[in-house]
């Protein structure tokens, strides 16, 4: 199968199954989003969510943040992974939002990575849901999904960004973050994939290549 046939025909069993598809951290602005994502890094978003209603309860906005100091943010963020990296990332972040970009949240991604705890998957999945730029993050899901189906063969997560972005159009990268990373929650899984109920197995690199199925 060539590989335009291979993303045009995943693209369309996409847009006609997950015709919606959102992340699953609950958040109201930018600032409650990017203070999710930074948690959300090694962890669940599931997990994420449980801490954040206090987060965001105590500290309203990204000014209230950036007066907080690491060890009083970090009871509330104890139960995520790397709680004292993230505390102390979360207060850097505020801060040098309000200090350099006015309080509020950039949309550039470069901007976004100037942000303390703000690597390139987080800057663009802030920038792709929030300001709907063409950009595709590429967190463990993607990553994986992206290879079994024969979207890319890149060895680095940059590597399957830039085949991502090359052959899917820009008005479909924000909703194909989202396609890829919950189907390789809930189908492509890491250790179990649902191949046998997968509705994309036909067009799947890994699975024609397969002999035990």
């Amino acid at each position: 199968m060539r590989l335009a046939q291979r993303y045009s025909g995943i693209i369309e069993y996409f847009r006609k199954n997950m015709p919606v598809a959102e992340s699953e951290l609950n958040f109201k602005n930018p600032y409650e989003l990017i203070v999710a994502v930074i948690l959300s890094a090694q962890c669940t978003d599931k997990r994420v969510n449980t801490v954040t209603p206090a987060i965001f309860s105590r500290y309203p906005s990204v000014v209230d943040m950036a007066l907080a100091e690491p060890e009083e943010l970090l009871p509330l963020i104890k139960s995520v992974s790397y709680p004292n990296s993230k505390a102390s990332h979360l207060c850097g972040m505020a801060r040098k939002v309000v200090s350099d970009f006015n309080g509020e949240i950039p949309s550039d991604t470069g901007m976004l990575m100037t942000l303390p705890g703000v690597g390139r998957k987080t800057a663009n999945v802030v920038a792709s849901i929030i300001y709907n730029e063409p950009v595709i993050a590429v967190d463990t899901h993607v990553f994986r999904v992206s290879r079994r189906l024969g979207l890319s063969n890149a060895k680095t997560p940059r590597g399957v960004e830039l085949d991502l972005e090359k052959h899917i159009p820009e008005e479909l990268r924000p909703i194909a973050h989202h396609w890829l990373i919950l189907h390789g929650r809930y189908v492509c899984k890491a250790m179990k994939p649902q191949c046998v109920h997968c509705g994309l197995k036909e067009l799947c690199k890994d699975f024609t290549c397969r002999t035990d199925v």
